[in-house]
């Protein structure tokens, strides 16, 4: 059997207290949904002080930025709310707090609410979209006493969400240490330099009140 060639996978690379390089991707969204100037191989800024964003320039060094999460900021726990339908379940250590899920299905996930995930108070077709629509794979479901899953789709891309982090679906990731229940194929790196959970985003961009056009 032939080796099988990986030069021209879909790739992202950790850089310690670097860049996160990409290779591979044809596909890069800004937040509006415009190409944002995907490149054969590129090095996308994730400390936040870059003044070509979403590109690195080298701003990371100055800066002294440190790529070591620190303590997190959620338990790696999932919690799993069911319903009679079907079952949700929630990893909160994966959550970039987006908040598709309450925009898209507020009688089912209701921040305000306890338990704030209610299985029964809408469909399961409909609860389906709204996992599949989670950008970090913090959200799952199972059917019938069924393994937690995605829905995925086929797009390889980084998608830029504004003020905060990078969507990736179907794009490798070389490093990380991985949450239960997370999503290889779907799941969001930060971008503001002050998530506890690097390289994936915590939601900690809110937090600090970080935009994306400021240097």
């Amino acid at each position: 059997m032939a080796d099988t060639d990986d030069s021209n996978k879909p790739i992202i690379e950790e850089r310690e207290d670097g860049p996160l390089v990409v290779k591979n991707v044809a596909i890069m969204r800004a937040a509006d949904g415009s190409d944002a100037g995907a490149r054969p191989a590129m090095a996308l800024c994730r400390c936040g002080a870059s003044k070509n964003k979403p590109f690195c320039d080298g701003s990371h060094m100055g800066i002294e930025f440190k790529t070591s999460p620190g303590e997190p900021s959620s338990r790696d726990k999932l919690y799993n709310y069911e319903g009679a339908e079907i079952t949700v379940h929630f990893n909160p250590h994966l959550c970039s707090h987006a908040a598709k899920c309450g925009a898209m299905l507020k009688p089912v996930f209701d921040a305000s609410a306890d338990p704030w995930i209610n299985p029964d108070a809408g469909s399961a077709t409909d609860i389906k979209a709204v996992v599949n629509a989670c950008p970090s794979g913090a959200l799952t479901y199972s059917e019938q006493g069924g393994d937690p899953c995605h829905i995925q789709d086929g797009e390889c891309v980084i998608e830029i969400e504004k003020h905060g982090p990078f969507h990736v679906r179907n794009v490798q990731l070389n490093g990380g240490k991985w949450a239960t229940k997370a999503c290889p194929e779907k799941y969001v790196l930060c971008r503001c330099g002050a998530s506890k959970n690097k390289p994936f985003c915590d939601g900690a961009h809110a937090d600090i009140g970080w935009r994306d056009d400021q240097d």
